[in-house]
């Protein structure tokens, strides 16, 4: 028994010394899976410095990719959209969206390019509105009206970033704290906007938010589409379809009068698809109020939920854009203001139309229009809003 005891021991602790060992080696096998998995998930999103802010805040720049190619520049400044890259019907990629190369670009001034918009998107009368009997003033920005939330709305601040994968594309959460008082408004405000490119060519933009005080919220992305790619074109070449019966007009300072118009016999009846720059300069009272489109129209079955609000058509290169959402408005304004000022990202300047917008949004001014949908927000509601973008060709 003695000579069997240590001949024992030496069996056990050699087995001992194997299993730690393959213990040791599947430890750090799971470590190079997961390290690998973490460098297949930054396939489809990648993290850049695009500038410094005058305070030395760095502005990163996050690039979301999907396995079709596709490419979607997102900056924490201000949340905008800098560059989108979608296919022609050659399968050439081009990007189809203004935009700057820098950050000095964006903070010396530009007409919200690719910029998320809050708390309030598109105009409010006289910077004025009321809630449970208290009168709110905001920053008088676009003559005697607030325009996209102020001064120094949305499109202006440094959002927080957190990137996340998915298996054919990549996700983007942006967080912002607005506090109470800010620009005006009540109640500190908690908002998230998510961007998620998925494998398809959509990119979904769902909107966030919550408050611990009674305030107005109205939430939109503003990006300018050129789907021909040459931003020395105009856009009036693009045919466009709006699921809309029924539009805003507008007194002299682009608040809405409160009527619902239906577009029929009018320019702005595009329910049936139609190149832009058909009636455009037609001898029409709105229309020279906005110098062309600048209105919101009243989408139809509004109650429905989550549908097609809009499509735009370029011809030339057989890109489509599609616009769903669960929103009652849609903005299209058709890039009057862009005077040949301000550099193109590729190359010399944007000109007057060189890009349209479609803003997915509730009505301007409806804090102080009783008979428009509500943008009310309550503590313990949650302010939830969805809009997906897809790019496609035919």
């Amino acid at each position: 028994m003695k000579t069997v005891q240590p001949s024992l021991f030496c069996f056990v602790f050699l087995l001992t010394l194997l299993n730690l060992g393959c213990k040791e080696n599947k430890k750090e096998s799971q470590t190079d899976m997961e390290t690998e998995n973490t460098s297949m998930e930054s396939d489809h999103i990648a993290k850049s410095t695009f500038g410094e802010m005058p305070d030395g805040t760095t502005v990163d720049k996050y690039t979301l990719k999907n396995a079709m190619g596709m490419e979607v520049d997102v900056i924490t400044y201000g949340g905008i959209i800098t560059r989108w890259t979608a296919p022609d019907k050659n399968g050439k990629y081009d990007d189809v969206v203004l935009g700057f190369d820098d950050l000095k670009s964006y903070l010396d001034g530009n007409p919200y390019f690719g910029a998320l918009i809050g708390r309030y998107g598109n105009r409010i009368a006289k910077g004025k509105f009321s809630l449970d009997g208290q009168t709110y003033t905001l920053a008088t920005n676009d003559g005697e009206n607030h325009l996209h939330g102020g001064l120094k709305g949305f499109d202006k601040v440094i959002w927080a970033a957190t990137p996340k994968s998915t298996d054919d594309g990549a996700i983007l959460e942006l967080t912002y704290t607005s506090v109470d008082g800010e620009e005006g408004y009540p109640g500190n405000l908690d908002v998230k906007v998510t961007y998620t490119l998925t494998g398809d060519n959509q990119l979904e933009v769902l909107y966030e938010a919550v408050t611990d005080k009674p305030t107005v919220v109205n939430l939109t992305q503003h990006s300018y589409f050129n789907l021909s790619g040459d931003f020395t074109q105009s856009v009036l070449d693009h045919e466009l379809f709006l699921d809309a019966d029924a539009y805003l007009p507008v007194d002299g300072g682009l608040i809405p009068t409160g009527e619902l118009r239906p577009v029929s016999g009018t320019p702005f009846d595009f329910t049936t698809s139609k190149v832009m720059g058909k009636e455009i300069g037609a001898d029409d009272a709105q229309l020279k109020l906005g110098k062309g489109y600048d209105h919101c129209w009243v989408l139809n079955e509004e109650e429905s939920g989550f549908g097609l609000a809009a499509s735009a058509y370029h011809p030339g290169t057989g890109r489509v854009l599609e616009v769903y959402t669960d929103e009652p408005g849609i903005q299209f304004y058709s890039g009057n203001f862009l005077d040949g000022t301000l550099p193109a990202q590729k190359g010399g300047v944007y000109g007057q139309r060189a890009g349209f917008c479609l803003e997915t949004q509730h009505y301007p001014d409806s804090p102080n229009q009783p008979s428009f949908p509500s943008v009310r927000l309550n503590p313990g509601e949650t302010y939830k809003t969805k809009t997906t973008f897809k790019l496609t060709t035919k």
